[in-house]
């Protein structure tokens, strides 16, 4: 399979965009556009980015603190500027607790380094999560290699306003159940 058509078929898959900054070498800022972020954990409270081994971002990250700026929709700019093509005005940036962060993200994660592996061509960073802020702004979305916001929300979404929402519905975990052919009828 060649590259390009698989970068296609990864590409079906939407995924939220982030900037992943730190400190570079000389102690300032530097970010990367992501989309390859997951959530690995609650307890610990960890998550996974993974950059191109290509990227300047990877020989600053290696044992190093780091912050996942999870873009907001009207962030086109932003995330264009740290994938290689300059924006003017220039993002903004202020302290984050473990490194810069960039303002005017939907959310903030800022993290310690947890673990690094070897991801083929690219790299693995797990990074531990120390603080976590979010302003409740409309996430930018990439999908087809095209940025993309939420648009309307949709009436007929499975959990929305179900009372069987796996997080908030009828049954929590003490509740047991019988299976209806072991019930018998008197």
């Amino acid at each position: 399979m060649e590259q390009r058509e698989l970068r296609n078929i990864f590409g079906q898959f939407a995924s939220g965009v982030t900037v992943i900054t730190c400190s570079n070498s000389d102690g300032e800022p530097h970010g990367a556009t992501v989309t390859a972020f997951t959530a690995v954990s609650l307890e610990p409270r960890l998550c996974q980015v993974t950059l191109t081994r290509k990227s300047k971002a990877c020989r600053y990250l290696s044992n190093a603190p780091f912050a996942v700026n999870i873009l907001a929709a009207d962030q086109v700019d932003t995330a264009l500027h740290f994938a290689g093509r300059p924006q003017e005005p220039q993002p903004t940036w202020t302290d984050g607790p473990t490194a810069p962060v960039l303002c005017g993200s939907a959310a903030t994660l800022s993290c310690v380094p947890w673990a690094e592996y070897d991801g083929g061509d690219h790299l693995i960073f797990i990074g531990e999560i120390v603080d976590a802020q979010t302003t409740g702004k409309d996430p930018l979305l990439f999908y087809r290699s095209t940025f993309h916001d939420l648009g309307t929300p949709s009436a007929s979404a499975a959990w929305n306003g179900s009372m069987d929402d796996p997080h908030s519905g009828w049954f929590d975990a003490t509740t047991s159940f019988t299976p209806f052919h072991l019930h018998t009828v008197s």
